[in-house]
């Protein structure tokens, strides 16, 4: 099918091609990038949750935070916030709450903005290349007086590459960004709840040692 397509030159003469090339270096680097990311931040929440919860129950708040914190799940610095926040307000507890949440929300979400953007623009720059390629093989075409069936296929076939190489972006792109954030929706909740587990269990915790010195 594309046996006589001339694909370098193709990619030298459409300078959409050089913005396509460098999305897709972009976005190949900002996939790898969060998923390292992702990898390094991985852990077992209810394993965590449930050595907080026997450190909290004892009384041992210094040990819960401990554990919370040398974890690098989302949850050890949300649930080692909770810990220290027992004794505190319902109101304040909560407003701490929504800050930890809002700062691993940006760690998790950092650079995914990127992803869906190309997901959505890499298709247009395609198609800007596809309209520039066009207008420069009718361009061709006029100037030399030949308007045969090859010719005008052969100018069509490499506009219409720059179409198809926005697409290769943006199918990927598309794709990630949608697991991305579907992990990070799943991650945050996880996180919330379990945040919540063990600042109740201190609270109780908290009210029966109160109740059992008075």
């Amino acid at each position: 099918m594309f046996e006589n397509f001339d694909w370098i030159q193709a990619m030298r003469s459409s300078p959409v091609m050089v913005i396509i090339l460098f999305c897709s270096v972009l976005t190949a680097g900002f996939a790898i990038e969060r998923a390292i990311y992702f990898w390094k931040r991985r852990g077992n929440p209810d394993s965590l949750l449930a050595s907080a919860l026997v450190a909290v129950r004892s009384g041992n708040r210094d040990e819960a935070i401990r554990v919370l914190s040398s974890n690098p799940h989302p949850m050890g610095p949300v649930g080692a916030e909770m810990v220290r926040s027992i004794d505190e307000p319902n109101h304040a507890a909560e407003e701490k709450l929504h800050i930890a949440m809002s700062e691993q929300r940006l760690a998790l979400e950092r650079n995914l903005g990127f992803l869906g953007t190309m997901g959505n623009t890499a298709p247009l720059i395609g198609l800007l290349g596809t309209v520039w390629g066009i207008m420069r093989a009718f361009h061709d075409m006029a100037r030399t007086g030949s308007a045969g069936p090859s010719v005008v296929a052969a100018g069509v076939a490499e506009a219409l590459f720059t179409t198809a190489a926005g697409l290769v972006v943006a199918v990927p792109s598309v794709i990630l960004y949608n697991q991305f954030v579907r992990r990070v929706g799943v991650i945050l909740t996880v996180t919330e709840n379990n945040a919540r587990t063990i600042r109740m269990s201190g609270s109780a915790a908290s009210r029966n040692t109160t109740s059992r010195a008075a």
